[in-house]
């Protein structure tokens, strides 16, 4: 792609969620979730191939249907109650209806189905901005509007997303479509608590999008799309796949790993909020999830020669890895020390 283009629709994919996350009136809201769909679907469509093409076409359809919901339901709070203003939705169709708009918008369960679809279209950093910069303003939008939601939909559809998540990427080869399946059962447990605590949604968000981004960038530096591929890294790049293995225990969520962090907190906020039984059951079904973590570990680092797979070895990397996946692969790793001054802050 012109570098030049590549630049605007960057630019304009910062200001669409800028202009969401920082604007109080839903127009403006609404204007910047469709300047973030029109700049991410060439991105997606970049490589003319019709797997991507059809990508780009399934995600353009699922936003823009999401997006008219959402002006639906803000033009049915205005009409009931005469505020635009995002933080006065108290009409409760309009609350159901923005619900359902922001779990199709975000991909969670049972809107799930275009997620993984897209993710397997599209190329690894553009996979990566679809599981962590694009969730960021309906995410933004669900934190500004969680006093006036209904929880038990929430909590409904947060357990069916981890439960599906877990269960339908037990299955799966490519990394992409994995990684996507893990995205819809990390936003299980940041909607299951939005209600109670807002705070440990954005927290969850902010944890797993680090550790998210340090997984991308690996696979994007060993090129590894599927298993097959993902056995053969270990000659590439030893430190780096060694690096990967802690990167996937820490977002499965094992101790004293830091995607434990948040699951721990959420449980203890969940219990505190008398609702053992949906923490029961969300604990449960993450270890779905659990399994094909583990795969994708025993894929890369475990299947070391000699064992009896006929493959290719592939080159090692000359080149340098980037610094940025030292950084995040370690604070994807080292972060539950500062539990104690998370809690403090939050």
């Amino acid at each position: 792609m012109n570098p030049q283009a590549n630049l605007i629709f960057i630019t304009s994919l910062l200001l669409g969620t800028t202009i969401t996350i920082s604007s109080n009136h839903w127009v403006t809201a609404w204007a910047g979730l469709e300047i973030n769909t029109l700049a991410i679907l060439p991105l997606i469509s970049k490589h003319h191939h019709p797997r991507a093409i059809e990508a780009a076409t399934k995600y353009f359809l699922t936003q823009a249907t999401a997006s008219a919901l959402i002006l639906f339901s803000s033009t049915i709070n205005a009409w009931a109650t005469g505020q635009w203003d995002i933080t006065q939705m108290s009409h409760p169709t309009a609350c159901l209806i923005l619900t359902t708009a922001i779990a199709m918008k975000l991909g969670l369960a049972p809107f799930h189905f275009w997620f993984p679809e897209v993710m397997q279209g599209s190329p690894l950093i553009t996979g990566l901005l679809l599981s962590t910069i694009m969730k960021l303003p309906p995410i933004a939008l669900l934190f500004m509007t969680s006093p006036s939601l209904d929880p038990t939909p929430l909590t409904y559809m947060a357990i069916l997303s981890v439960a599906l998540g877990g269960w339908m990427g037990l299955n799966q080869t490519q990394t992409r479509k994995i990684l996507a399946f893990s995205s819809i059962s990390h936003l299980g447990w940041m909607t299951i608590i939005l209600v109670h605590n807002p705070n440990l949604t954005l927290l969850n968000f902010y944890l797993y999008s680090i550790m998210t981004t340090a997984l991308f960038l690996t696979l994007n530096t060993t090129k590894a799309l599927n298993l097959s591929t993902l056995m053969t890294t270990w000659a590439k790049s030893p430190a780096l796949n060694a690096a990967l293995l802690l990167t996937l225990l820490s977002l499965a969520g094992l101790p004293p790993l830091t995607g434990f962090l948040p699951k721990w907190l959420i449980i203890q906020e969940l219990t505190k909020q008398d609702m053992a039984p949906a923490a029961i059951a969300i604990s449960l079904s993450s270890l779905l999830g659990l399994f094909f973590y583990l795969r994708l570990a025993y894929c890369a680092t475990i299947t070391l020669p000699p064992h009896t797979t006929n493959h290719t070895k592939q080159w090692r990397i000359n080149k340098p890895v980037s610094p940025l996946i030292a950084i995040l692969t370690t604070m994807s790793v080292l972060l539950l020390p500062i539990t104690p001054m998370i809690l403090a802050a939050l």
